[in-house]
């Protein structure tokens, strides 16, 4: 089983890679799609689409994980949310099944506490995939963090 996992943002949208044969989980891919301030919100939004159907052409997972946003006051918040719609419009038009996890659940499956802190996910992600180094940047280490929950809880 090979699973995309998705971190959504508008500047930033962390993804990882992560196969599970024979329950060897083995990290293939994770970095983050970078937009420019200078474009437009729409230049954005069409970046973000193009270059998520770059990786799921490129990798061919089996399904996806995204985490889910809860609203909170913040200058960036309906631009999170557009990029998030986005990014499961993007998933869907790729028959992807698509699994989604609030932070809390996150960090629960994989560290073991609701109320993990980041180095304590991110330890945890690198005992899973036997990573030697933490993934850079932390976009991409949240995106496995989603990835490895979506294998634990699908």
């Amino acid at each position: 089983m090979r699973i995309l996992g998705i971190d959504p943002g508008l500047a930033r949208v962390g993804y990882g890679v992560i196969d599970n044969i024979d329950n060897q989980l083995t990290m293939l891919d994770c970095g983050i799609i970078k937009t420019e301030k200078e474009s437009t919100e729409g230049e954005r939004l069409i970046e973000i689409a193009e270059d998520l159907n770059q990786i799921i052409n490129k990798w061919n997972p089996d399904i996806s994980a995204v985490e889910k946003f809860f609203f909170y006051r913040s200058n960036n918040t309906i631009n999170i949310v557009q990029a998030r719609g986005v990014i499961i419009m993007t998933l869907s038009k790729s028959k992807l099944s698509i699994l989604e996890f609030s932070p809390m659940q996150i960090k629960l499956a994989i560290a073991g506490s609701g109320k993990a802190n980041k180095d304590d996910v991110l330890d945890a992600v690198m005992q899973e995939l036997n990573l030697n180094s933490p993934p850079k940047p932390d976009d991409a280490a949240d995106a496995l963090a989603i990835a490895l929950t979506g294998l634990f809880l699908r």
